[in-house]
């Protein structure tokens, strides 16, 4: 059987004896196929640097090499008749390999701009707006708010802002309080029109004829479990992950929290994983001019 493999898109047949000269070009091509998706993932950052509240992210990648798995012996003498083959030790290198171990989200504090706009809430701290969408409870920290035709407190996209459960430690771990926790539904804000609005530090909404809801920001025990949902949304895999007590975060009105991006910084090192991408791929191409003529020149003789 005769197999293929590409280069820059182009497939070709790879012989037999060619494959066994193939064998270590696995390891740049993994090297190559980790750097695209870093390149993806700093795109991704560039691309969001004006988003408001924006978290970046960054890989973790992981090496693998035989050679610290399996051991090898400070003396290689083979007990038998000499061949090439038994001066050239690779020590398993070519089963090494780079891969993506994953990525994580990066939650530093973004610059605060200021807007004079009642409805922009920026967040110090690590807490989280609740909001309602269409797949569940979500949480975010992209505080340019408004306010629906319904008369509901809703995010850029139309996401319905949660208020707060009025709720201690201790009643929320209690079986019984947990039955009576009201719907996502039944927390929806509602903001009277031509009244001038106020929002407190700690996120009460208040008008002059007094609070007419707490807005609802939560933190996590492990922030680092959030996954991303797009349109800067979180999930939380666990609603035990979820405190809504003693929370440290602030709400400052009239402000929008910018994103964390460094642009600069991310620029320069998306030119440097474009080098290292292309410096692969020379590595690449020397494996396959090798293995070409090891296939057309060699068999000659």
């Amino acid at each position: 059987m005769i197999a293929k493999i590409a280069y820059g898109g182009i497939f070709r047949p790879l012989h037999q004896d060619e494959g066994v000269q193939l064998k270590n070009i696995w390891v740049p091509l993994s090297g190559q196929v980790a750097q695209q998706r870093k390149v993806e993932t700093i795109a991704n950052n560039v691309a969001n640097a004006n988003t408001v509240g924006f978290k970046k992210d960054q890989l973790v990648f992981k090496e693998h090499l035989t050679a610290l798995t399996q051991g090898v012996d400070d003396i290689h003498i083979p007990r038998k008749e000499f061949s090439p083959a038994d001066f050239y030790h690779t020590q398993g290198a070519e089963n090494s390999m780079v891969a993506v171990d994953g990525n994580y989200t990066i939650h530093e504090q973004g610059q605060f701009i200021p807007t004079s706009n009642p409805l922009d809430l920026a967040l110090k701290g690590d807490g989280f707006l609740e909001v309602l969408t269409p797949t569940g409870v979500r949480f975010t920290r992209k505080g340019n708010l408004s306010m629906s035709r319904e008369g509901d407190l809703v995010t850029d996209q139309g996401f319905k802002v949660l208020s707060a459960l009025n709720a201690t430690a201790e009643s929320l771990r209690e079986p019984a309080a947990i039955n009576s926790v009201p719907k996502p539904e039944d927390r929806l804000i509602k903001l009277p029109t031509n009244s001038k609005i106020t929002i407190s530090l700690d996120g009460e909404i208040l008008t002059r004829e007094g609070t007419i809801g707490k807005i609802s920001v939560v933190e996590f025990a492990d922030k680092h479990a959030l996954k991303k949902e797009g349109n800067s949304l979180f999930i939380t895999p666990e609603e035990a992950n979820i405190v809504r007590t003693d929370i440290k975060t602030t709400v400052n009105q009239g402000f929008l929290e910018g994103s964390n991006v460094n642009a600069i910084e991310e620029m320069s090192e998306l030119i440097k994983a474009h080098r290292h991408f292309e410096s692969i791929q020379k590595a690449i191409n020397a494996y396959d001019s090798i293995s070409g003529k090891a296939a057309n020149d060699i068999g000659k003789f």
